[in-house]
């Protein structure tokens, strides 16, 4: 039994010691593709053996896409805990991530390493090192610019990053990530740009293996398709992706004011099992596909639903107000509430100093000035002010084209954030 358990011990770590050669994807790929070619040109009585010989291929083709299983390093990367927080922090603890340690010299000396890769169907985690002796004063200026990931079906776009330098700027840690994935990829490049003099750019790569077989399992996918309509359009709700990294709410917006306040998708809340899940970002491409990328779900999953409790809304109020005589008191529009500070004549036009509550634009927005209505030029001097009560307002200028003193000023509408509370189920 003893010589049975060390024969087995001995063939395991024969198999762990297997490394497929880096380019057997390619040429597997390449010699499948020259015998379709060569089985058009041969009579019929190969066709037998072109068969088997597909089988063949096949099959080494699916020993190539296994063997890497046993490459999983199992141990957290070091030097990330100033980094990363909360969720990432956790399966980096649990050394869910593949390691890399794959190096490239940067034109000024410094060192780039990719110390690990973290992949799931939502984003890819790289994280690296740059490092250098002399100092990093240059990676202080962006010198380091990366570009894309590129792999088999692979040509992922860079999202965000972060980075800590050490107290000697000789060391700098830091992580960027990048769309998902492709789960054919074996082999992984990342594309970045260094600067080589002061108005020219020089391309550099780090190519690496990757194991698509250790990539985070998806935790919860599914379809949404839930719409709402707000003041000035409608948020259509698609699907949800949740895994051990984040979670991902895709839509698509048809909203006409979308773009005037600063909320954006912020309003709108994750809450499973009764808590609110951290938002980690959101984004909007080509103007209407919206993401919304919030923390990790957790793995037990009583109740799940979004809450769209705040959004950009809008009121027609059509209201005049009259500058003859001017007082401290707040004039009430669309239930929000506007202050008038001054109003005077400058090299620049009439000016009207005001204040809004937060999260408030004034839309449609004229003067009466003798005979003539005069439409808002432009808006200068946005200053935030202290109103007290831990209240705060933005103070602003409008400005318009004319001279001769106004005797009222026409507001047609208001842009605001507005109270929605609507409630979607997701799991119940």
């Amino acid at each position: 039994m003893d010589n049975l358990e060390e024969k087995l011990a001995e063939e395991r770590k024969r198999i762990q010691a297997i490394i497929a050669p880096e380019d057997m994807e390619s040429r597997l790929r390449n010699a499948l593709n020259n015998k379709a070619q060569e089985r058009r040109k041969q009579p019929k009585r190969f066709s037998s053996l072109w068969k088997y010989a597909a089988v063949a291929m096949l099959s080494l083709m699916l020993i190539g896409y296994n063997y890497n299983a046993f490459a999983y390093y199992g141990k957290k990367l070091l030097g990330f805990d100033d980094i990363i927080s909360g969720t990432l922090q956790e399966l980096n603890e649990q050394g869910l991530g593949q390691a890399v340690d794959k190096s490239a010299q940067l034109i000024d000396g410094a060192i780039l390493t990719i110390d690990g890769i973290m992949t799931d169907a939502n984003q890819t985690i790289i994280y690296y090192t740059l490092s250098n002796d002399n100092g990093l004063e240059n990676q202080a200026n962006n010198n380091l610019l990366p570009t894309r990931i590129t792999g088999f079906l692979t040509n992922l776009n860079l999202f965000t990053g972060v980075s800590m330098m050490n107290e000697s700027q000789t060391e700098l840690k830091g992580t960027w990530t990048f769309d998902s994935v492709s789960p054919f990829a074996k082999k992984l490049t990342l594309h970045f740009r260094e600067h080589d003099g002061p108005n020219s750019m020089k391309e550099g790569s780090i190519s690496f293996p990757y194991n698509p077989n250790k990539a985070l399992q998806t935790q919860l996918k599914q379809s949404i398709r839930e719409t709402v309509t707000v003041d000035r359009g409608t948020i259509r709700f698609q699907s949800i992706s949740a895994t051990p990294t984040s979670t991902v709410i895709e839509g698509k917006l048809d909203v006409d004011n979308f773009d005037r306040l600063h909320l954006g998708l912020h309003g709108i809340k994750l809450i499973a099992n009764g808590e609110a899940i951290d938002i980690l970002g959101s984004s909007v491409r080509s103007g209407t596909t919206f993401e919304i990328t919030y923390d990790a779900l957790p793995e037990q999953i009583d109740s799940l639903y979004l809450a769209i409790e705040e959004f950009i809304g809008y009121a027609d109020i059509d209201k005049t107000i009259p500058l003859a005589q001017q007082t401290n008191d707040a004039y009430s529009i669309g239930g929000n509430e506007l202050w008038i500070y001054g109003v005077e004549t400058t090299s620049r036009g009439v000016e009207i100093t005001f204040a809004t509550e937060e999260n408030v634009l004034l839309d449609n927005v004229s003067i009466m000035a003798g005979a003539e209505q005069i439409s808002l030029r432009t808006t200068i001097n946005h200053t935030e002010i202290d109103a007290g009560n831990d209240k705060k307002l933005r103070q602003r200028t409008m400005v318009f084209d004319t001279s001769e003193p106004p005797s009222s000023l026409y507001i047609g509408g208001v842009h605001y954030i507005k109270p929605y509370n609507i409630m979607i189920d997701i799991v119940n």
